[in-house]
C-alpha cells in the first residue's frame, strides 16, 4: 500500500495541516476513539477488546483519503470491535513505540496486546471491517479452547504486555530482606520512569517475571528498582545508566546480565540461572496412578526405569540402578523431565502398553504425556547408555511409538520399597498328625 513516510510537512500543504492538527481527524461525534499517550494504557492495553488502530500524520493524503472508510469502520462494528486512531505525528513515542514508519499504518491489537499485527489488507471499509472479524473469530476460538494468547499479561502493565503483579517492587528498605537474604537468585532491573528504553523494557520484563514464576515455582524472583527514587541501591551497585539488569545469586558477587531484553531471551537466562542452582529432580516411585499422572502431566517428557524383581537383584544391586538414575536425573536437570521407577510387575498394564512385555529388565521409556508418545531405552542401562538415549530424544532423534490405547494405562497402589533385600514367600506348614499312614503299603512278603 501506498503510504506517507515520516517527514517534515510536504510543500503546499502546511496551512491545511495545521488546521487539521488542530482539530484532528476525528471528533467525539464519531465512533473512532482518539487514542494518545495518556488513555493508550487504560483504553487499550488494559481491555480485553479487539482494537484496531490507525496511526495517521494530519498531512498525509492517503490518510485523509483513509478517513472517511475509517469513520464507517468504527460505525460498522461499534460494540463488537474498538476502532481508534492515533495522531502519530503529534504523539511520535507512541507510534515509535509499535514501529511506526509511515502514514497510515493500521495495527490490530488482539490477545497479545504487546505484539499487535500488522494490517495489510484493502483499505475500503469492507476489507477492514473482514479482517477484523476474522481476527475477532480466531481470537474467541482461542479462548474456548483455553489459550489466552497473553492477553493476561496486558491488563496491568504501564507498557503492555505483562502483568506487574509478579515483578517485586525493591526498595532501600526491603531490598536486603528479600534478595541477599533470601538464598534465591534474582533478576533485578534497575530504572529510571523517564527512559524510554526502560518503557519498552517494561512489558517484556513483566510477562517474563510471569512466565519465570511459574516455571521454577516461584524459585527465582524478577525485581525492579526505581532508581531515582533510591539512589542508595543504584550507588552500592554501580548503576550508570538505565536499564540496568543485575543477577543475585547466594554467596556470590552479582553480576550484569548480559543478555537480549525480550521476554524470551529473559526467561531462557532466569531458567538457566534455576537449573545450574537446584537440585537434582526427585526420584519417584511409582505407588499410585497419582504419581505417574502428576509427573507426566508436570513435565515435558517422564523418564521412567522398570527395575527387576527385589529377589533378583537384592538391595545393593536395586540402589546401583537407582543411583545411576539419580546421576542422569542431576545430568539432565535443565531439562525439567520427572523420574519415575517401578519393580517388575507391579505395574503390568504399563509395561504392555509402552512394549517392555514381561522380560529385558532393567527397562528404561520416556514418555510425553500430551502426545501421549514413548520412546525405550534400547542400549545398555548404564550412565553412557542413558545419556546417549536421553541426548537423542532431547534432540528430536530416536524412534518414538504411541501409548498403547493412547492413554495412560490402569496404575496399582502398591507399597513403597522399605529399602531391604527381598525374602521369599514362606509356605504353608502342614500338620501330618492326623493323618494315618498304613506301614505295610509298598511292602512285599517274601
Amino acid at each position: 500500500h501506498e503510504r506517507c513516510l515520516f517527514a517534515s510537512f510536504p510543500p503546499g500543504v502546511l496551512g491545511y495541516s495545521l488546521v487539521l492538527m488542530a482539530q484532528g481527524f476525528y471528533s467525539a461525534n464519531d465512533d473512532v476513539v482518539e487514542l494518545n499517550p495518556s488513555n493508550f494504557n487504560r483504553e487499550v492495553l488494559q481491555s480485553d477488546s479487539l482494537w484496531i488502530i490507525e496511526f495517521y500524520a494530519p498531512w498525509c493524503g492517503h490518510c485523509q483519503s483513509l478517513t472517511a472508510d475509517w469513520k464507517k469502520t468504527a460505525t460498522a462494528l461499534k460494540g463488537i470491535v474498538k476502532v481508534g486512531a492515533v495522531d502519530a505525528d503529534q504523539h511520535k513515542s507512541l507510534g515509535g513505540q509499535y514501529g511506526v514508519r509511515g502514514f497510515p499504518s493500521i495495527k490490530i491489537f488482539g490477545a497479545n496486546k504487546s505484539k499487535p499485527d500488522d494490517y495489510q489488507g484493502g483499505r475500503s471499509s469492507q476489507a477492514i471491517v473482514d479482517a477484523a472479524l476474522n481476527t475477532l473469530r480466531t481470537l474467541v476460538k482461542d479462548r474456548m479452547s483455553g489459550r489466552s494468547g497473553g492477553s493476561d499479561y496486558s491488563r496491568q502493565s504501564g507498557g503492555g504486555g505483562g502483568s506487574k503483579k509478579n515483578v517485586v517492587e525493591l526498595t532501600d528498605d526491603n531490598f536486603d530482606r528479600l534478595v541477599l537474604d533470601s538464598g534465591e537468585v534474582w533478576l533485578v532491573e534497575f530504572f529510571a520512569p523517564w527512559c524510554g528504553h526502560c518503557k519498552s523494557l517494561e512489558p517484556e520484563w513483566a510477562a517474563a517475571a510471569s512466565a519465570v514464576k511459574e516455571q521454577t515455582k516461584d524459585k527465582v524472583h524478577l525485581g525492579a528498582v526505581d532508581a531515582t527514587v533510591h539512589q542508595g541501591l543504584a550507588s552500592r551497585y554501580g548503576v550508570r545508566g538505565f536499564p540496568t539488569i543485575k543477577i543475585f545469586k547466594k554467596g556470590e558477587e552479582p553480576e550484569d546480565y548480559q543478555g537480549g531484553r525480550t521476554r524470551g531471551d529473559i526467561i531462557a537466562r532466569a531458567l538457566d540461572l534455576f537449573s545450574d542452582n537446584a537440585a537434582p529432580p526427585e526420584l519417584l516411585e511409582i505407588l499410585n496412578a497419582d504419581v505417574l499422572k502428576k509427573t507426566c502431566d508436570d513435565y515435558q517428557l517422564c523418564v521412567i526405569a522398570v527395575l527387576p524383581h527385589i529377589l533378583d537383584t537384592g538391595a545393593a544391586g536395586r540402589n546401583s540402578y537407582l543411583e545411576v538414575m539419580m546421576k542422569m536425573a542431576e545430568k539432565y536437570k535443565k531439562k525439567m523431565w520427572g523420574w519415575l521407577w517401578t519393580e517388575a510387575g507391579a505395574q503390568m498394564e504399563l509395561e504392555a502398553s509402552l512394549g517392555i512385555g514381561g522380560f529385558g529388565y532393567p527397562a528404561m521409556t520416556a514418555i510425553n504425556a500430551r502426545k501421549m508418545k514413548f520412546a525405550l531405552l534400547k542400549g545398555s542401562f548404564s550412565e553412557t547408555g542413558i545419556h546417549e538415549f536421553l541426548r537423542d530424544l532431547s534432540v528430536g532423534r530416536g524412534s518414538t511409538a504411541t501409548v498403547g490405547g493412547g492413554a495412560l494405562p490402569k496404575i496399582n497402589s502398591v507399597d513403597a520399597w522399605d529399602g531391604k533385600d527381598g525374602e521369599l514367600p514362606v509356605e504353608d506348614d502342614y500338620d501330618l498328625s492326623d493323618v494315618d499312614l498304613d506301614d505295610d503299603i509298598g511292602k512285599e512278603e517274601l
